[in-house]
């Protein structure tokens, strides 16, 4: 938690602290050092969604337009080409034409 300082080395930090600040003053003090390093990580958790956050929205923003098929116009029929108008129906079974009626 402390890296590498040991026991010995965390006793006379808090010897030295208590004498330097006096036994009234330390909890207070512990105690705003325990709520900063609470706001520390809060923030810093808050950061990290933030940009893991970003990354996927790029992430998905980046894979939307190779992954979908190209969009269809909203009325095909009007878009369809249509037959010209003078061409002449053809029985499918026969290569005769048909005869308008």
């Amino acid at each position: 938690m402390f890296g590498t300082l040991g026991g010995p080395e965390l006793f006379l930090i808090m010897v030295v602290a208590l004498i330097v600040f006096g036994p009234r003053k330390l909890p207070e003090m512990g105690k705003s050092l325990g709520k900063m390093m609470a706001e520390f990580r809060k923030a810093s958790s808050e950061f990290q969604r933030t940009i893991e956050d970003e990354v996927e929205a790029d992430r998905v923003k980046s894979a939307t337009p190779a992954a979908l098929p190209p969009a269809a116009p909203a009325d095909a029929a009007a878009t369809a080409p249509s037959a010209p108008e003078n061409t002449v129906e053809r029985d499918p079974t026969s290569s005769a034409p048909i005869e308008p009626k």
